[in-house]
């Protein structure tokens, strides 16, 4: 996972916008990153993982990741 120092803007719009454009409707998938994101911030209080990237980043990049790298979701 990336940390601050490392998150890169250009990098960050990139997955956002492979996102958006893998998906077949816009909203539907901003719907899917502010689920996951209210999820994370629930789950960020159970757990020191890393505070310093803020949900909705970290639902980004985990969701491009799998777009990217469909072998991390598992069967």
């Amino acid at each position: 996972m990336l940390s601050r120092n490392n998150l890169d803007s250009s990098q960050l719009m990139r997955r956002a916008e492979d996102l958006i454009n893998a998906a077949s409707n816009r909203y539907r998938i901003t719907v899917q990153v502010a689920n996951r994101a209210q999820r994370r911030r629930f789950e960020e209080f159970d757990s020191l993982d890393d505070p310093k990237i803020k949900p909705v980043i970290r639902a980004i990049i985990e969701m491009s990741d799998e777009l990217t790298q469909p072998e991390i979701i598992g069967d």
